[in-house]
């Protein structure tokens, strides 16, 4: 297999990929799709990835076809390489393309001497033992909680939201803070990304702190027929965690999104039961060097990629 980084050109090879790969995965292990609505739904990854990172992606090509055989995005931040959601065709699982695509990961990490983070699904044991034979340590366990909004909205506001406001440009310094202090890393061109929101699909709220210019948290959250999804988000307690969701979540009537909860935040997760949340997936927080234990309130993702 041949090597390459993505061009504009698979955007839409890519999302076929994306949208088959994960399906299929999910149908053979007697689950629903994960994705609906027609591959090009997928189409919404290479378009946020690449606007994100441009350049930072790499495609294994079969030599004959010169079709994709799988790709990964990756994301390199001032204190950590994110690796994106990877994805092999089934047409050619066992032939050893998510290796060479983790391989030219790590070895670009690796020169750069920064630790390579993931979310990675706990229940997909192939996934989980390719990124634990290169290295990767499983550091923290979230469970996937689906949360039912009704059409009339979302009413059951926790203490805490009058402190809720949607995020402005000029809050990204103290959103790094934050998350610098809560996880070790900062990622501040996804905070802007998502706070301009060029293609419509995200929002993002922070929650004041007792001070001014300081906050005690924030939450991204997209809605698009391909990530319907309450993160990633950074808060200091539990508490300030259930007051921004609890905002959030009425901007998405009529719909389901996901919150990744970490499993030992157990305020955090009763009260999500309490809301009629159920769980559909685990994952894992897998990091390949060092990790900072979180000292706070760590809400992942996928779009973007929260490392």
């Amino acid at each position: 297999m041949q090597l390459r980084p993505l061009t504009s050109a698979d955007r839409s090879e890519f999302a076929e990929l994306i949208y088959v790969s994960f399906n299929t995965w999910y149908r053979l292990h007697g689950q629903p799709d994960i994705f609906r609505g027609g591959p090009e739904v997928a189409e919404l990854f290479f378009d946020v990835y690449d606007e994100l990172d441009p350049g930072f992606s790499v495609a294994a090509v079969h030599p004959n076809s010169r079709r994709l055989m799988g790709t990964c995005f990756y994301h390199p931040r001032e204190h950590h390489v994110s690796l994106g959601v990877m994805a092999v065709h089934p047409n050619h699982s066992g032939r050893g393309v998510g290796s060479a695509l983790l391989r030219h990961i790590i070895d670009f990490t690796d020169r750069r001497g920064a630790p390579l983070r993931l979310t990675q699904s706990a229940i997909n044991v192939d996934s989980f033992s390719l990124y634990n034979k290169a290295g990767f340590v499983p550091r923290y366990a979230y469970q996937d909680m689906l949360l039912n909004v009704p059409e009339s909205g979302w009413t059951k506001l926790a203490p805490g939201h009058e402190r809720v406001r949607p995020a402005r440009a000029d809050d990204v310094p103290a959103m790094a803070r934050l998350e610098f202090e809560v996880s070790g890393i900062t990622r501040e061109p996804d905070y802007r990304y998502c706070i301009a929101n060029r293609l419509g699909c995200f929002h993002v709220s922070v929650i004041e702190g007792p001070h001014p210019g300081e906050l005690d948290g924030f939450l991204i959250a997209s809605s698009h027929a391909a990530s319907e999804m309450l993160g990633p988000g950074v808060m200091r307690s539990e508490g300030d965690a259930l007051a921004l969701l609890s905002v959030e979540l009425d901007r998405h009537r009529g719909k389901m999104p996901i919150v990744v909860a970490p499993v030992e935040k157990q305020q955090l997760v009763r009260a999500l039961y309490g809301w009629g949340a159920r769980v559909c997936e685990m994952h894992f927080c897998q990091v390949r060097g060092p990790f900072q234990p979180f000292a706070g309130v760590n809400l992942p993702a996928f779009l973007p990629e929260t490392g």
